[in-house]
């Protein structure tokens, strides 16, 4: 009996670029899809926060323009080794842009003009979000006995919960004062 294409393709993917592992396939799979999704959402809230940093404008430029480029740098720095970790895992990992806007959870924000404020409120928002799927990544890990991912996955968290707090900070209305 001839096999289906999906088999084949996945028989194809592993033979090519299958590297080798104690973690069961289905675990292997269900990680590297995990990290998939989030290296996703990395890239868009990547572009999303240079897009902010490149269009920063108001009497707090300064402070809000250093703060945006040292969060996509760090964001940024996730994404290497989010996507070789899903591959020394023996999975396969993100192929083009377009792969990215189908698997990301993070809005676009292409108005013209955006208020600093706002710019803030979304990317915190975006970053609380992003903490979120990490974490869903990290029950995955969990499940699947591996260790490895799971602990750079909470360095990442750690990192994104940092960013949130900052800009949670930047958006508040007044001091001691919590929306």
């Amino acid at each position: 009996m001839a096999k289906s294409a999906p088999d084949a393709k996945a028989d194809h993917v592993k033979e090519y670029l299958g590297t080798p592992t104690d973690l069961k396939a289905d675990a292997v799979h269900e990680v590297a899809v995990g990290l998939a999704d989030t290296l996703a959402d990395v890239f868009a809230l990547y572009i999303k926060t240079k897009n902010f940093h490149w269009h920063m404008s108001g009497r707090h430029f300064r402070d809000y323009h250093l703060l945006l480029d040292e969060q996509s740098d760090q964001i940024f720095a996730m994404t290497d080794p989010m996507a070789e970790r899903a591959r020394k895992i023996g999975g396969t990992t993100l192929h083009s842009v377009g792969e990215i806007s189908r698997r990301t959870q993070i809005q676009d924000n292409d108005a013209l003009y955006v208020t600093p404020e706002d710019m803030l409120a979304e990317l915190r928002d975006d970053n609380l979000a992003l903490t979120k799927r990490l974490r869903q990544v990290h029950d995955l890990c969990g499940e699947a006995n591996d260790v490895a991912t799971a602990s750079l996955i909470e360095n990442w968290i750690d990192e994104t919960e940092r960013r949130t707090w900052f800009l949670f900070e930047s958006t508040r209305p007044a001091f001691g004062k919590n929306d």
